[in-house]
């Protein structure tokens, strides 16, 4: 059996039990960075074989993964958090479902879903996007595809990049409820919940792996039902076909539609 298994964001003490009792019964550990995970083993008073998966040799040892799974069991663990988020694990998550092989993927610490609870915000509904591009074009591209949702968003940010990002999202997203946190579990764990324009006021401190929790769009669109409609007549439509096409292109109330035809 491979087991996928999430390790402390920071604080030891939140490892589960059951991944202290995986990481003790298997004959192989596989580590994102074996320096970091020997530290977590020693506290534990862990003694397996280690070897390296990272995000470098991930096709490639995904394979050779595979092959020991016919004699021995195995964990994969990233530095922190759960693999396969932000991390490396999915390359060998989708390998072993193509071959059909059975694994295990244990629950544990995640930096979103703590910093989401912390934010305060909307948690009915979120969405989690993770990192973005490094640069400002590419990352306001990213922002201009996300900023109708109405969901919570998330993201990671590098702590030298922190100010930056926040300045492009408040140019692509506006003015917004935002939440970021730094340093989840750690001793300096920090969370500072305000609007995107008066964050950039704020002193930062530029350390530790940020999470960023921002409101989704609340805003309610206002149509011009009957230019819609128009445009769809241009096109050759048949009125009832336009009035077919706008109600589901832009989900409107199909007997709005209709009333707004009537005057064409």
């Amino acid at each position: 059996m491979i087991y996928f298994c999430p390790t402390p964001i920071g604080n030891l003490g939140d490892i589960s039990l059951r991944t202290i009792e995986i990481l003790k019964s298997v004959d192989i550990i596989y580590a994102e960075d074996k320096r970091v995970t020997l530290k977590l083993l020693n506290h534990f008073d862990i003694n397996k074989e280690l070897r390296t998966y990272h995000k470098f040799n991930e096709a490639g040892m995904s394979e050779k993964i595979i092959e020991h799974l016919d004699d021995k069991d195995i964990a994969l663990v990233t530095d922190a958090g759960m693999p396969g988020i932000s991390d490396p694990g999915s390359v060998l998550v989708k390998k072993l479902i193509e071959e059909n092989i059975d694994f295990r993927v244990l629950p544990g610490a995640n930096a979103a879903l703590t910093a989401l609870v912390l934010s305060g915000l909307d948690t009915d509904h979120f969405t989690f996007y993770g990192f973005t591009g490094s640069k400002s074009n590419s990352r306001k591209k990213e922002f201009e595809s996300l900023k109708d949702l109405k969901f919570t968003l998330i993201f990671y940010e590098a702590p030298h990049r922190i100010k930056d990002f926040l300045q492009d999202v408040y140019e692509v997203f506006g003015e917004r409820k935002i939440s970021i946190s730094r340093e989840i579990t750690k001793v300096f764990e920090e969370t500072i919940r305000s609007t995107t324009s008066e964050i950039l006021e704020k002193d930062i401190v530029e350390k530790g792996e940020f999470v960023i929790v921002l409101e989704g769009n609340n805003e309610e669109k206002v149509y011009d039902i009957k230019s819609l409609l128009e445009e769809e007549l241009k096109s050759g439509k048949k009125k009832s076909q336009a009035v077919k096409e706008v109600s589901k292109k832009f989900n409107l109330p199909k007997n709005d539609v209709y009333k707004e035809s009537l005057d064409l």
